[in-house]
């Protein structure tokens, strides 16, 4: 501005002396007649208006969803809005973190009156191996391909949280029914019989073999909540137990050593 107002250059003389362009000098120009000396410090590359921006109103719906503590897909689902938009807003709220949430709902803890009464199932799927992993040989060349995986099919008895977990080499529903039966005829030992099983909305505990296993035993089926694992919370935090105190406690030579440590740690 100095030499163009003060010196008298012209617009390009002064721009091709800054090392800008032409363009540049003369909104500059505008700028310090229009402000003054503030219209020249630095501004937002951000445009005031962006034609596809989310309307308010969504902006709003999903933010309160947020704070009810609904993840990124609940959200997607109920609103038809993309994931990826639902996190731009979160995140810009400060919301992304559910440390920055409002606090959760109390937890609601239960427990039946009497042994037999419900019987917790859950499945985890932990990977096979033939050598020790690079966690711990510290070697990522030493890995096991094309091991496969292996489910371990749990299941504790809601009142005593007595458990009981067989490991299958799937998740169909022919290995969940054969798991039920195993279980059924561990707690049948220990004199305990079972009216009502609980189970996830997984497409094995759906299935039409599953339901017709369950007639014959004659046994109740309660599910979860959708995306809400805290109903099936003794089976999860069960599971949570076995791979701290089990499955990851110890290097294994391989997952069948692993496998044959598992009944000895249920009964240690």
């Amino acid at each position: 501005m100095d030499r163009i107002l003060v010196h008298g250059l012209r617009v390009r003389e002064a721009a091709q002396a800054g090392g800008v362009s032409v363009r540049t000098a003369h909104k500059w120009l505008h700028r310090f007649r229009e402000e003054g000396q503030a219209g020249l410090l630095d501004r937002r590359s951000r445009p005031r208006r962006c034609s596809h921006a989310t309307p308010d109103h969504l902006v709003d719906q999903v933010l309160t969803a947020r704070r009810q503590r609904q993840t990124y897909r609940q959200i997607a689902t109920t609103l038809g809005i993309g994931q990826s938009t639902i996190a731009r807003i979160v995140r810009r709220a400060g919301l992304h973190r559910l440390a920055e949430l409002e606090p959760s709902r109390p937890v609601n803890r239960y427990e039946h009156a009497a042994l037999g009464d419900m019987l917790h199932l859950d499945i985890k799927k932990l990977g096979r191996f033939r050598r020790p992993g690079h966690r711990v040989a510290g070697d990522r060349t030493q890995a096991s391909d094309g091991a496969g995986w292996e489910y371990v099919h749990v299941a504790i008895d809601d009142h005593s949280r007595v458990a009981f977990s067989c490991i299958r080499n799937d998740e169909r529903a022919i290995s969940t029914v054969r798991a039920l039966i195993a279980s059924l005829r561990y707690y049948r030992h220990l004199g305990v019989h079972f009216t009502c099983v609980l189970t996830d909305n997984g497409a094995c505990y759906r299935s039409a073999l599953f339901a017709r296993a369950l007639r014959r035993l004659r046994l109740k089926h309660r599910r979860t909540r959708p995306y809400t694992p805290r109903t099936n919370g003794k089976a999860e935090r069960f599971i949570q137990t076995g791979l701290r105190e089990w499955a990851y406690a110890r290097s294994y030579d391989s997952s069948d050593q692993r496998a044959e440590n598992l009944m000895p740690w249920l009964h240690h």
